[in-house]
């Protein structure tokens, strides 16, 4: 019987082997996040505004309605669903903070939300100094558009200027979301 369990080890081991690595392979971990992190007075402007966040992944829709404010001191979201903050968080260019609801899925995390934000609206030049090697962003009319290594990360569609105003759609790419936002009229 010693001899049979021998045999047996020795012929599956390295099928057991084989599945791992199989395993491994198809599952490509996730690739890093950019971790964009701008100074607020970076934006070079003063804004308080409501706006009505869809986050569209994977065949559901969820929706968050906002209250950002930006000065040169700090960056500010409140986020809210159906009456309830669910998430804020506050950055002074060195250090975020966040809050969120235990009831907040995991993937929303506070700096992904702050890299979006500055990526929808800080301004160009800003955003290029910081970019990594090998990061590139480009503004055409209303579309900015992130690559890395030449592949398409994100576009950014906007509705009008400046960035804050109207309708910005954040197709990202590389994490396959929709982040669509509407701001209310000042």
């Amino acid at each position: 019987m010693r001899r049979l369990t021998e045999s047996l080890t020795a012929r599956l081991a390295p099928c057991m082997c084989a599945l791992l690595l199989a395993a491994c392979a198809t599952q490509p971990p996730a690739p890093a996040r950019l971790g964009l992190r701008l100074a607020p007075d970076a934006l070079g402007e003063t804004i308080s505004v409501q706006q009505q966040l869809t986050v569209e992944r994977g065949g559901s829709t969820n929706d968050l309605v906002a209250a950002l404010e930006v000065d040169p001191q700090r960056v500010s979201l409140v986020g809210l669903a159906l009456g309830l903050r669910v998430l804020s968080l506050e950055f002074d260019g060195k250090e975020l903070t966040e809050w969120r609801h235990p009831m907040l899925p995991s993937q929303v995390r506070a700096a992904d939300v702050l890299e979006d934000l500055q990526l929808t609206l800080w301004p160009l030049a800003e955003i290029a100094r910081a970019l990594p090697p090998g990061w590139t962003i480009e503004d055409q009319g209303l579309r900015r558009t992130l690559r890395r290594e030449g592949e398409l990360v994100a576009t950014i569609d906007y509705s009008g200027m400046p960035r804050w105003t109207g309708t910005a759609v954040l197709d990202n790419v590389r994490y396959k979301y929709r982040l669509t936002v509407v701001s209310a009229p000042e």
